[in-house]
């Protein structure tokens, strides 16, 4: 069984490269969708704002127009105030020269603070857009980057997959749906080795009788904790495998 066990972890080896490979492509796309963002709630915001310059432009033409009309009205009083002789009725327009006067005046108040207001709002506008031009100017680089980048990433997790359809190709098909079907739900390592009768999985220990199955190697044997598959290192039938160079690894250092 162990000998079913090589091609597995050669294939689990470039699964875990290719999970990493995904995390790393989800990391990046995730960057290219927050620089979207903010330049999507820029553009909001510069919508925004134009729309509420649009709408003071509007309020300031019906103001202008009120005062023009105001004017008007003032100016033909003060007219029709020359051609009447009697006293009374020349107070009477006086009177109502002074009214229109006062409203003249409230109308040009109103009018100022709305160009002030268009003034200061139109400020605001030119500082998004020009934040929106710079923001867009020097996110061009950055996503440049992050697109070679998933490219690249692209490129290499299809050379895995050629690597990986070829050791299926040599795989016990009993075992690599066994181990399918795991790596589904752990997305993760599934064929382990136990150490010191402890699953390097979940890391729970585990019997000495267990251990003996897992050195005997006849069969699958599952950590009964996490019902990952469990091999012996020490194992000559796993010699010259990934696994195998780890160990070796592992005790030079030591």
């Amino acid at each position: 069984m162990l000998q079913a066990l090589k091609v597995i972890l050669e294939i689990q080896e470039l699964d875990m490269k290719m999970i990493q490979l995904m995390h790393l492509k989800r990391q990046r796309q995730k960057e290219l969708d927050n620089i979207n963002a903010n330049k999507n709630t820029m553009r909001q915001k510069l919508s925004d704002k134009e729309t509420e310059v649009t709408e003071i432009k509007k309020i300031i033409r019906l103001a202008e127009g009120d005062h023009n009309e105001v004017l008007a009205k003032i100016k033909k009083l003060e007219g029709q105030q020359h051609a009447i002789k009697k006293v009374d009725e020349y107070n009477a327009i006086t009177h109502e020269i002074s009214a229109a006067d006062r409203d003249r005046i409230v109308k040009e108040q109103r009018l100022s603070d709305f160009y002030d207001k268009l003034t200061a709002e139109e400020e605001v506008l030119k500082s998004i857009n020009e934040n929106l031009e710079s923001t867009t100017e020097n996110s061009k680089i950055l996503e440049a980057e992050i697109f070679d980048n998933i490219r690249q990433i692209n490129d290499e997790g299809r050379e895995l997959k050629e690597q990986r359809d070829h050791l299926v190709e040599q795989a016990n098909p009993d075992v690599f749906k066994v181990y399918e079907r795991l790596l589904s739900n752990k997305k993760d390592r599934v064929v382990v080795p136990l150490e010191n009768r402890c699953c390097s999985g979940c890391h729970i220990m585990l019997t000495a009788q267990h251990e003996n199955l897992v050195r005997r190697g006849e069969r699958l044997v599952f950590c009964e904790h996490c019902s990952r598959i469990h091999y012996w290192q020490e194992s000559k039938a796993l010699e010259d495998t990934v696994v195998a160079t780890k160990q070796r690894r592992r005790r030079a250092k030591v």
